[in-house]
């Protein structure tokens, strides 16, 4: 039977050391847990025991090797998932470090995996679990380290794991509603691009080589429709090239302070897309705010975590410029409203909710009103856009056909048929 040596902490936090026999490394974990130990770290008789040479197996290399590319990164899906079977076995009574060991017990092949495995370690080595999240910054965000670093101080950790799944629940939602919006669309373009490119580079030809035996003079939109054909034939993976090349430099302006600032300023003045960003920008500010205040954050210190989770550049600045307006440390919608960048609506009920003293419930109720702004904002804009990709396509792949029905009348005319 195989061997795992393992290293372990006792109830009382002492390092302890033992190899056990079992025939996977999952029921060597639960061996060692019966022990009474927590389990720290796991390794197979053969990666544990060196050679006769001092040197560790090939099999043990191997390994090795593919831990150090695996990518320690987890999706917002998987954080969801995370955070709420860790908040379903605090609410059960279980504690935080057995929680941990359990949820990393479970091996899925993902990358949270990883995560969770070095949240246990932490934890059992006296780490807190909002300063073993900041090792993860990929992972979890300022928000999330912060809430729970409040969990922790209040004694309310299973309460605020409840309220982050539901604020990142929303947040979901949010993103989902957007990208649904955008899955018929792109299916409409994706497939009538596809149809154009077809007959360019299949169809096109065989015409091209009848009306080359026939002679006869063809149609303007002809020639034209031949000439693209046998531009794509000829020169396409230079088109090609120069798109993707075209694709990889905007993406890494982009990328840049400057570049991302100038994308994000552009998405709030395109037509039907301004709608969309602004609300759920909107949205996202006030649900995240009113989250941060509701357990127990300071004005300044939320502020400061929202401008790094709004999601847009020039919203982010302008609450940076609200932050360092605010002077009293609670009254925030006057800096809000200073910038013009906010609409009036969103700070006055923000001033209404400073002046009855329930600020969060004001942003609940604008965070509520953007969503709904930004459902309806998602309507109108696949309602406009669909029928404008339609006729896009439509146009083009008619602009194919007649060519060719042109093309065919005309020599038929002059064949006297």
């Amino acid at each position: 039977m195989p061997s795992f040596a393992y290293k372990a902490k006792d109830k009382s936090g002492q390092r302890v050391e033992g190899v056990v026999e079992a025939n996977d490394r999952l029921t060597a974990l639960r061996q060692v847990e019966k022990l009474g130990y927590v389990p720290i770290s796991m390794a197979a008789g053969e990666a544990a025991v060196p050679t006769a040479t001092g040197r560790p197996s090939a099999a043990s290399r191997f390994k090795i090797d593919l831990s150090i590319l695996r990518r320690k990164k987890m999706g917002t899906r998987d954080v969801l998932t995370f955070s709420t079977e860790l908040s379903d076995l605090l609410a059960s009574g279980m504690t935080l470090g057995n929680a941990l060991t359990t949820l990393s017990n479970r091996k899925t092949g993902g990358p949270a995996d990883d995560v969770i495995r070095d949240l246990r370690d932490s934890i059992v080595q006296g780490t807190s679990l909002s300063d073993a999240m900041a090792q993860h910054p990929e992972a979890f965000t300022a928000l999330y380290v912060s809430m729970v670093k409040v969990g922790e101080a209040s004694g309310a950790l299973s309460e605020v794991m409840v309220r982050l799944v539901e604020h990142y629940e929303r947040i979901q939602d949010l993103k989902e509603k957007v990208v649904m919006a955008l899955v018929y669309p792109a299916i409409v373009l994706v497939l009538g691009f596809s149809t154009l490119i077809f007959s360019m580079v299949f169809v096109i030809p065989k015409f091209t080589a009848i009306f080359d035996e026939l002679g006869s003079t063809l149609p303007l939109p002809t020639r034209m429709l031949i000439a693209f054909s046998h531009g794509m034939l000829q020169y396409g993976w230079i088109f090609i090239g120069l798109l993707v090349a075209a694709g990889v430099i905007l993406n890494r302006a982009v990328k840049t302070p400057v570049g991302r600032r100038r994308w994000h300023a552009f998405q709030l003045k395109i037509p039907f897309i301004k709608g969309i960003v602004a609300n759920s920008t909107y949205a996202n500010f006030a649900r995240t705010l009113s989250t941060l205040l509701g357990n127990g954050v300071n004005v300044l210190q939320a502020l400061q975590i929202v401008e790094q989770t709004v999601g847009n550049t020039i919203i982010a600045g302008e609450i940076h410029k609200a932050r360092e307006r605010v002077t009293d440390g609670t009254t925030i919608s006057g800096p809000l409203a200073a910038g013009k960048v906010f609409p009036p609506l969103m700070t006055d009920m923000l001033a209404i909710g400073e002046q009855t003293g329930d600020m969060t419930g004001a942003l609940k109720h604008i965070a509520r009103r953007y969503e709904n702004d930004l459902s309806r904002s998602v309507k109108i804009f696949t309602t406009a856009l669909e029928p404008i990709l339609i006729v896009l396509v439509a146009v083009l792949v008619g602009f194919v056909a007649v060519s060719i029905v042109m093309a065919v009348f005309n020599m038929a005319n002059g064949l006297g048929v």
